[in-house]
């Protein structure tokens, strides 16, 4: 513990964001630079407590007292070592993960919590000015070749542990990019491109190959694969998208949130698209349904873009501003939460269900037709039923809507059922307590494994699969385990598929 009395003395405080009307009109990052003052003034706050709660919170297992108290002393390169011990990518982690660690943090039992995801990025980019975090390619090469589908968070990470291990490893990417959803789905104002490149170029000095543009189980079919390769990791993600199946879905002007913002960020990459294709909100009405970071995403985007007014609304109702009886600490709080894409602008709605979508003659979106629903409980059951409340229907003008209500599963069509592997009852690929899958030598994680998740469990996942996929071809590791890893993975029976 650096500074015994660090947190009755310095209250939270996390860098500041940049000017919301300034920040709207350009891509950059929302978040000013932090000094490296203020770095070490938060991270004394860190109690180092006797049972570090934010640590379990992690699914990664940071050694999160460890690297506060080397920022407290100003040992940078310490506890950069600290971090990359149990992170690949404490620069990703530190833009775009809602800290469940932060939740676990016992300050947080009556206070404020540590500012630990901002410290995470602080260390991170102290150490990529420094020159500290260079490629680790390995002394001993097994011969083993591991081929890695999916280039998010999960399959960098597995695919970077296995080549640190003597591995000669693949990443197979279907997109034109390497990144997945940190590439194409999360937008440049969270999480700028170069940080993604600077990290896959480090990976490339560490021998990973990477193959762009490369649909497996179409332009690489399962039998080169599995004949090719020693091992396979399916690392892809939860790409199936929740539809919103009512009247009116077909319309122009009615899509899913990745096709904005997949589409946007290409437009970054100086791609241009036709105009029947092309997705812009400039002087529009914008309804968003989902209430989560994807509709956000698509908030900001939709201000960057220049829409003339922005509503965000969800089915269920607005959580509470404090934590329930029924939520305790160390849990992941359900609560009210206001991302920068909302200081930007834009209204947000609750218990709202969408009825209809009405379009021109030229079917061209319209319109939405809603009601107002509530959620009552089934005293029997402890359930809660949605009840449209009767009377109470209204119209939204909306010439652009996204829906942004999650993910169902992986894509089954193509490689999966092509390799035959099995499906939990989710949809998800199923895999044993090793992360194998029933079809030999193939191994599953990530959101493809998981279901939809955070990257944080993401790039745990893919440092546990390489550690697996390790033993499996050598019968031993030298891998860490993951200490903080969650939800224990599951086989389903055969024919769940």
């Amino acid at each position: 513990m650096g500074k015994v009395t660090g947190f009755m003395e310095a209250a939270r405080r996390t860098p500041s964001r940049r000017d919301a009307g300034e920040r709207i009109n350009d891509w950059q990052e929302v978040y000013l630079k932090w000094d490296e003052s203020d770095a070490r003034r938060q991270a004394s706050r860190c109690m180092d407590c006797g049972v570090p709660f934010c640590n379990s919170g992690c699914p990664l297992g940071n050694l999160i007292p460890e690297f506060n108290d080397f920022i407290y002393h100003g040992n940078w390169e310490e506890a950069a070592e600290s971090l990359h011990a149990t992170n690949n990518f404490p620069e990703f982690t530190g833009r775009i993960c809602p800290a469940p660690c932060e939740s676990s943090c016992t300050l947080s039992v009556n206070s404020d919590p540590v500012t630990i995801e901002m410290i995470e990025k602080q260390i991170a980019e102290h150490a990529w000015q420094e020159g500290w975090i260079k490629p680790q390619p390995a002394t001993n090469k097994t011969g083993k070749k591991v081929a890695v589908i999916g280039s998010g968070p999960a399959g960098l990470a597995s695919a970077q542990q296995l080549a640190r291990a003597g591995h000669t490893v693949t990443v197979y990417e279907r997109n034109e990019y390497i990144g997945g959803l940190l590439a194409l789905g999360i937008p440049e104002f969270k999480l700028e491109k170069e940080v993604i490149e600077r990290r896959v170029n480090q990976m490339r000095g560490e021998g990973v190959k990477f193959r762009v543009s490369t649909d497996v189980g179409v332009d690489v079919t399962q039998e080169e694969l599995l004949e090719k390769f020693d091992a396979v990791c399916l690392s892809g993600g939860s790409t199936v998208p929740r539809d919103l199946p009512v009247e009116g879905r077909e319309l122009k002007g009615v899509y899913y949130a990745m096709e904005l913002l997949t589409q946007q960020n290409r437009k970054l990459k100086g791609q241009e698209f036709s105009p029947e294709e092309n997705i812009d909100v400039k002087g529009k009405n914008v309804v968003i349904i989902g209430g989560g970071d994807t509709g956000a995403d698509c908030l900001g985007t939709s201000h960057r873009q220049g829409a003339s007014n922005i509503i965000q609304m969800e089915i269920m109702p607005r959580p509470s501003e404090t934590r329930s009886e029924t939520n305790p600490w160390p849990q992941w709080p359900t609560i009210f939460r206001t991302s920068s894409a909302h200081e930007e602008g834009g209204d947000r709605d609750y218990n709202v269900m969408t009825k209809r979508f009405v379009g021109d003659d030229e079917g061209n979106l319209k319109r939405l037709e809603c009601a107002r629903v509530e959620w009552v409980k089934d005293e029997e059951t402890g359930r809660f039923n949605m009840n449209e409340i009767a009377g109470s229907e209204f119209i939204i003008e909306a010439e652009a809507v996204f829906l942004a209500m999650g993910f169902l599963h992986p894509q089954h069509d193509g490689l999966l059922d092509a390799l035959g592997v099995d499906y939990d009852p989710s949809g998800n690929v199923a895999a044993n307590g090793t992360l194998q899958t029933n079809v030999d030598k193939v191994f599953a994680c990530g959101d493809m494994q998981r279901g939809q998740s955070l990257v944080v469990h993401a790039i745990a996942s893919g440092r546990r699969a390489a550690r697996q996929i390790d033993i499996f071809l050598t019968g031993s590791s030298r891998l860490p385990t993951v200490s903080g890893y969650a939800r224990p993975p599951i086989m389903s029976s055969a024919g769940s598929k």
